[in-house]
């Protein structure tokens, strides 16, 4: 694609990637064949393509408005597209530095400026969200059907276990996950100990930074990203094996530090070897002896959820893991397709979201498993309110909760 940026855009940093991604794209389509978007829509400028001449000509300096900073918005940055490009297009990187820019163009209207006030004031602070969630809880009863289902008991946990072994990782817990599902990560601390690892939480670890990022609040994640690499750092000096996430969502983004911290002299490098360390808690049970998990031959159905598939590319990693363990996996009917939660999307743009939720609960129910599995904790929370099935995190599974 032949482009000329903008002078405003000349003077960014990233210039440089910018102009590459665009020049990437040969305007085949294949990506609107797997966008969510334009799958419910028709409509060229709800896929990837059309985006990106939208993002185009913006960075070309021409005018925005509304109808195109609405198009981005409606994107769930699934990655999806980019599984299906066969000219290795970085939409996602496009689109998240062309959003910010449509931003600061296009001031946003008086009740989303409220409403994402909120969110980034809430969700990436442990401490605000469980009070939030607390006072949830107390009036449950008096919260519509749609928020009821999402605001679920308090569960008890069992211990974390107390045994010291020579393998040790780090997990961060992350910022929404310990509050409304604090047995995710006691699970995978359970399912590491029974193969001789310990798994050491880093508690005063802050958010991963990925809600502030897509919803254009860069210079934001980018400090959490450093806090992150600056609390971590001791760990990896003292020789940990790796840092395990146990949400697929928060591993993208922290995979992601070594593009966002790219032009930071002082933390490039350091940005680089901690997404290097990072993985999936997937790509450390892979290469382990799981004979001492036996599922029974239960019969499951697991969404695989995009920031796993697309995102870390570890598609039918947690399924073949599954497998070993007895567990049978049922087909799942459009499994590359996005479940409609998508970070805070599922409440941004509730609409599209409900729709694609209902059609991954069709596909994932069709078979009639016994239990719905996922790997992230946005997912389970988006399924769960409208599933007829449990839903549950697969480490839960595998731990026998």
């Amino acid at each position: 694609m032949q482009t000329t940026l903008a002078e405003f855009v000349k003077s960014r940093e990233e210039q440089g990637e910018l102009e590459a991604i665009l020049r990437s794209c040969v305007h085949c389509g294949f990506c609107n064949a797997t966008c969510p978007t334009y799958l419910l829509s028709g409509n060229e400028l709800e896929g990837p393509r059309g985006r990106i001449y939208l993002l185009k000509q913006m960075l070309e300096g021409e005018p925005v408005g509304k109808a195109t900073q609405q198009h981005l918005d409606h994107c769930l940055n699934c990655g999806a597209c980019e599984t299906t490009c066969p000219s290795g297009v970085n939409y996602g990187r496009l689109l998240d530095l062309g959003r910010e820019m449509v931003d600061e163009q296009v001031p946003l209207s008086f009740f989303r400026q409220i409403i994402r006030g909120l969110m980034l004031g809430i969700f990436p602070y442990k401490r605000r969200f469980n009070g939030l969630l607390v006072f949830a809880r107390l009036f449950r009863f008096c919260l519509p059907a749609t928020l009821k289902n999402r605001v679920r008991p308090k569960k008890s946990v069992k211990p974390w276990p107390q045994r010291l072994h020579d393998r040790r990782v780090l997990v961060l817990p992350g910022c929404v996950q310990p509050a409304l599902s604090p047995e995710i990560d006691v699970a995978a601390a359970h399912v590491l100990d029974k193969l001789g690892i310990s798994l050491i939480a880093v508690d005063d670890s802050p958010c991963c930074g990925a809600l502030n990022y897509h919803l254009s609040a860069h210079e934001k994640a980018k400090q959490l990203a450093r806090n992150n690499i600056d609390v971590c750092w001791p760990y990896l000096e003292d020789g940990v094996e790796a840092i395990i996430m146990t949400s697929s969502g928060c591993g993208v983004m922290l995979k992601d530090y070594a593009s966002l911290l790219q032009y930071e002299a002082e933390y490039a490098e350091k940005a680089r070897l901690f997404s290097n360390k990072v993985k999936d808690i997937s790509e450390i049970l892979m290469h382990e002896d799981l004979a001492v998990f036996d599922g029974e031959n239960k019969r499951i159905a697991f969404q695989s959820p995009c920031t796993l598939q697309h995102g870390l590319k570890l598609n039918g990693v947690v399924e073949g893991i599954l497998q070993r363990c007895a567990y049978v996996l049922v087909p799942v009917r459009d499994g590359h397709l996005c479940c409609g939660s998508a970070g805070v999307y599922s409440l941004l743009q509730p609409a599209i979201s409900a729709q694609l939720k209902h059609n991954k609960l069709g596909a994932l129910q069709q078979q009639q498993p016994s239990l719905i599995a996922t790997s992230n904790i946005g997912c389970l929370m988006h399924l769960q309110d409208a599933a007829e099935l449990e839903v549950m995190h697969w480490l839960v599974l595998l731990d026998g909760e």
